[in-house]
């Protein structure tokens, strides 16, 4: 296991490593004049030139990424070109608002697709076909227009929850809890359109197996033979699917905090990207990046631990 373990956490390193250093170039290298566009266009040569020797711009690009990322490596991101706010103090209070909504929407996914994939697994006619409607509405509206409706509804019609604004966990609970449970239903829909056709046809797969007739035989009820052993043969492919879901939420989160009015990545990655900002720009994609290979080696040692087959391979 620690050998499994070793690879992944490897492959990730790697992968950040290629991340950084595509974004840095594409970024750095298309950004034109940068320090002419932060000070400026009436501002003189002089200004212009002392601000780009300031910010390193006027060094070689290798030499300006090998600087960027001996600081990125202790965790120092630089600071923002225009708020002088340090990279990683805005990356952290955003964050926590972003995977509040992200973490949320894959736990509340997760176990409404567990319950939905097995019950048309099981059941099939019309369950099955409630199952098939809400998989194809969450995969047709987007989830920005889901937004704008719960909005209309809960919060203006009915007046159930805020319109906009967030709560922090810290200050209170009950109030988080009411900041993101619109945000959370608005992301959730796809996330459960996917997940839950993967479960059904991964269950269906699973019930059909001899395992299931034998277990059936010894006198074990279905609910017992779903939950104890389909199930755990069914989770590896939904997992998967799962932790696509995951990455994919971070950037659909982007769009939502906006309808929400949000403090999280999304508004930080619209304005940096809007302004030119650049530390702040790959502050994020690192930021991101990480999170992905977190999300992926955890989701390697679930299914490790559900398959050990996965570690055998």
């Amino acid at each position: 296991m620690l050998t499994f373990i070793l690879r992944r956490l490897l492959a990730g390193l790697v992968l950040i490593f290629a991340v950084s250093l595509v974004a840095f170039t594409m970024l750095y290298a298309g950004g034109g004049d940068i320090a002419r566009r932060i000070m400026g266009q009436n501002a003189s040569d002089e200004t212009v030139a002392l601000r780009a020797q300031q910010l390193g711009l006027d060094q070689p690009l290798v030499v300006q990424y090998v600087n960027w990322l001996t600081s990125a490596i202790t965790g120092d991101f630089g600071v923002s070109w225009f708020t002088s706010q340090p990279v990683t103090t805005s990356l952290t209070s955003r964050l926590a608002v972003t995977l509040s909504l992200v973490i949320g929407t894959t736990i509340v996914a997760a176990i409404i697709s567990v319950v939905l994939g097995v019950l048309a697994a099981r059941r099939g006619g019309w369950v099955d076909a409630v199952v098939q409607f809400i998989a194809v509405i969450g995969f047709a509206v987007p989830g920005f227009l889901i937004a704008l409706y719960l909005v209309l509804w809960f919060a203006i019609e009915l007046g159930w929850f805020k319109a906009t604004g967030y709560i922090p966990i810290s200050t209170s609970f009950t109030g988080w809890l009411s900041s993101v449970t619109l945000p959370i239903a608005a992301l959730s829909l796809s996330a459960i359109a996917a997940v839950a056709q993967q479960v059904r046809g991964s269950v269906v797969d699973a019930l059909s197996r001899d395992y299931v007739r034998t277990l059936r035989a010894r006198g074990l009820s279905m609910n017992r033979v779903v939950f104890k052993h389909v199930l755990r043969n069914a989770g590896g492919p939904a997992l998967a699917v799962l932790a696509v879901q995951f990455v994919g939420l971070l950037g659909g989160a982007v769009i939502v905090e906006q309808v929400f009015a949000l403090p999280g990545v999304g508004q930080l990655t619209v304005s940096a990207t809007s302004s030119g900002d650049i530390p702040v720009v790959m502050g994020v994609v690192i930021a991101t990046a990480v999170i992905v290979v977190v999300v992926n080696l955890l989701i390697d040692l679930a299914q490790a631990a559900l398959n050990p087959k996965v570690r055998l391979s």
